[in-house]
This record gives structure tokens, C-alpha cells and sequence, in this order.
């Protein structure tokens, strides 16, 4: 069986010519790791939609020459998943955006809850915001994404209460909610929010923040997963039901 070709990303005004320069950290990359050839097939996007089907005609160290055999653009998914995912101790947050941008979620927005663990000093945020984006991009080549998932800058709680007022839908995971996610009713359209919380779960203050502006508490299932783990199967299976995967 043929085996999909590699995703890169590349700059839209290069994905207009029809012979791209891949440069850069992309190319050393597809050279020296990946090994890619004269002859093979090759995928470059944006990430916002734009996809050009390449076959490389020269590869050396720090540059591949790709000719451009057809573009597509792919449409963004609808209705778009937003996850709003409490910041965790150790590697577990970049693990989330990781598990969740290869599930295909389309926003994530790092949130300072109560009970996080991790307290993100103000001059390294941008930091550790950059080191998210970095894991969203190179899960979303793996995954061959043509859309990137977005990762917003760290919210407080009330940054992230607004996120969930402004959705069709927003759903806020608690082991001992009564509904159960997988009945919950699903817009067509509009932004879908899941609120995940830290591994000390959710504060009844902020609990009460996102049901005052509409979102309903939901459980998985009998068992309580991982704060790194819960978004990326809650949003396979809103993904799965919302006919995102139909």
C-alpha cells in the first residue's frame, strides 16, 4: 500500500509558484531526517487551508526544490472545536495540544485555572505559549493537517468564561456531572467549547463561572482520565458525533 507523502509548511506567496524553495528548518528536516530524494512526492500547506502537491526535483543540505504538480484548498471544518485546556505540571500540557491537535481540534486556549499546578510567571509566558505552538505545528505535519490549530495566549478564568459565552455550545467535563458527553446535543454550526480541567479538577467557583454563561457540565464516562489525556478523547468523540468524521 502507498504511503501518504510527507507534509511541510511553507509560506503562502511560495505556494504560488510553480517552483517552490523549501529552506530553512523545513528543509533541513526533509533532508537530513527525513531522508527525502530527487523523485518523491511531496505535500507543502500554509496551514490555513492551502495544499500544494510537489514532486522534489533537487535536494541538497538546506534546500529542496519542489516542482508544483496541483493546489487544492481545503475547506476549514465546521463546527469548529475549541478546547479550553488547564495548564498541567510538567510536559502534560504539551502532551494535551500534542493528543488533541493529531484528534483534529481547531483552537486550544491555555488556561490558569485555581488548581493548576504549574503558575506561569509573566515573563515566560510567551515562552511556554511559543513551546505549545511548536508541538501544535509539528503534530498537525504528522497528523497532515491542511488547517493548523490555533493556540491563544494564556487566559485567566475570566478570559476563559468568556471563550465559553461566546460559543453555540460549550461543555465543561466533570466525572460527576449526570449528563453524560455522549448524549449531549451538538450544534451544526458555530464554535463547540470544551472546558478541561487541571488534575485537581474544576473550583466551584469557576464551575459556577461557565454554567452562569450556559455551559453544561458533562462526564466521559465511569472512569477519570488524565487532565492530558481528557480533551483529546472528549473532542474525538464530539468530533465523531458532530459528523466531523462522517
Amino acid at each position: 500500500m502507498a504511503t501518504a507523502a510527507p507534509l511541510f509548511v511553507c509560506d503562502r506567496g511560495e505556494l504560488a509558484r510553480d517552483v517552490v524553495l523549501l529552506a530553512g528548518a523545513e528543509s533541513r528536516h526533509a533532508v537530513s531526517a527525513r531522508r527525502i530524494t530527487q523523485g518523491e512526492r511531496v505535500d507543502l500547506t500554509d496551514g490555513a487551508g492551502l495544499v500544494a502537491e510537489c514532486i522534489v526535483t533537487g535536494a541538497r543540505p538546506g534546500q529542496l526544490e519542489l516542482a508544483v504538480l496541483r493546489r487544492r484548498t481545503e475547506a476549514a471544518p465546521a463546527p469548529r472545536l475549541i478546547v479550553v485546556q488547564a495548564i498541567l505540571k510538567g510536559d502534560a500540557t504539551a502532551l494535551a495540544v500534542d493528543l488533541m491537535t493529531q484528534v483534529g481540534v481547531d483552537a486550544i486556549v491555555p488556561w490558569a485555572a485555581e488548581r493548576s499546578v504549574p503558575r506561569w510567571q509573566s515573563d515566560r509566558q510567551g515562552a511556554a505559549v511559543g513551546r505549545l505552538r511548536s508541538t501544535a505545528i509539528q503534530a498537525a505535519k504528522q497528523s497532515r493537517r491542511a488547517h493548523f490549530p490555533e493556540v491563544g495566549e494564556l487566559a485567566r478564568t475570566d478570559g476563559a468564561v468568556a471563550v465559553a459565552a461566546g460559543a453555540a455550545t460549550a461543555l465543561l467535563l466533570d466525572p460527576a456531572a449526570p449528563a453524560a458527553l455522549a448524549a449531549a446535543e451538538l450544534p451544526a454550526a458555530g464554535d463547540i467549547v470544551l472546558v478541561v480541567g487541571p488534575e485537581g479538577g474544576v473550583s466551584p467557583a469557576e464551575a459556577e463561572a461557565f454554567t452562569t454563561v450556559g455551559a453544561v457540565g458533562v462526564r466521559l464516562g465511569p472512569t477519570v482520565l488524565r487532565g492530558s489525556s481528557a480533551g483529546a478523547v472528549a473532542s474525538s468523540l464530539i468530533l465523531a458525533r458532530s459528523g466531523r468524521w462522517a
